[in-house]
């Protein structure tokens, strides 16, 4: 027991000591950011793929986004923490926002062959990659099928087994509709896309995607190269077991268990805490593990 907390970070913050910690995102910064995005389409893999680019920067940040998300749902209120990294390119995946689909279902697979072609087709050598809850999976993904365009990971609420999302998940998953999708998540991507026949097919790909989620092996984890950096909240649908098990596949894996629930520690949309400084200790964390 004392090794393995020897080799996990635990930051189990209240809120008064995030206050001290954090540092506020310069406002400055976050107006050049918009001021000088870039948002663009790319033909990959049979599909027109969404990205913006934020900054400058020799190894860029690649962010993949969550189950039914968009760019701004997931990371809306990380990037501007994130402003002074440097580069950022944010995606959309297959059928999610204004990224287009193909005829074929949703897998890890395929988005993780799709995020490595943008990767290329932007004549990116190396990028590190940072993805939340399905996109943290599709990271992993990456890792292990496209190691020479890696050179960090950060996954936040990812699985590789059905054990490790909480009790009940796939339960619950079978019985899932339209009408209880977060009311946020579908606003967010009528917004930027509105088809409401788009929105109808990315939840029914992203719900047949988890019900037919078959395990990874631990052999594929232990094949990561990357240097990787694991976040869960205590209160995930993510279990902090599963996420303790994966950073012990990985050599020298970085674990950090934060407080709240599933999204809430970089500001989703749907778990979003007003006033909560837990976003920025986030940015904080990521920037410190991506210079190291």
């Amino acid at each position: 027991m004392n090794k393995l907390f020897h080799q996990i970070t635990i930051f189990m913050l209240v809120e008064s000591l995030l206050f001290i910690w954090s540092t506020p995102a310069n406002a400055q910064q976050y107006n050049d950011m918009e001021t000088h995005k870039i948002a663009a389409y790319a033909p990959i893999n049979g599909i027109k793929m969404f990205y913006e680019v934020y900054g400058d920067g020799e190894i860029p940040l690649i962010l993949i986004h969550g189950g039914g998300s968009t760019i701004e749902t997931s990371f809306g209120n990380l990037i501007p923490l994130l402003a002074d990294y440097g580069k950022i390119i944010a995606v959309e995946l297959q059928a999610h926002g204004r990224t287009s689909d193909r005829d074929a279902p949703e897998t890890f697979e395929q988005d993780a062959d799709d995020v490595a072609a943008l990767i290329k087709y932007l004549k990116i050598e190396k990028a590190n990659i940072l993805g939340f809850s399905n996109g943290g999976t599709t990271t992993l993904r990456i890792a292990i099928r496209h190691p020479e365009i890696v050179n960090k990971i950060v996954a936040i609420s990812a699985a590789y087994k059905r054990d490790g999302l909480i009790s009940g998940f796939f339960e619950e998953m079978q019985h899932a509709s339209l009408d209880n999708m977060p009311e946020p998540l579908k606003k967010a991507y009528l917004k930027v896309n509105p088809n409401q026949n788009g929105l109808k097919t990315m939840f029914e790909k992203d719900k047949n995607r988890m019900i037919n989620f078959k395990d990874y092996s631990n052999e594929s984890i232990k094949s990561i190269k990357a240097k990787t950096l694991f976040i869960v909240a205590n209160k995930d649908v993510i279990t902090v077991e599963h996420t303790v098990k994966m950073s012990q596949l990985i050599p020298n894996a970085q674990l950090t268990v934060l407080p709240g629930i599933h999204g809430s520690c970089i500001g989703e949309v749907c778990t979003a805490v007003k006033g909560s400084k837990m976003p920025e200790a986030t940015s904080i964390l990521i920037k410190e593990f991506l210079k190291e």
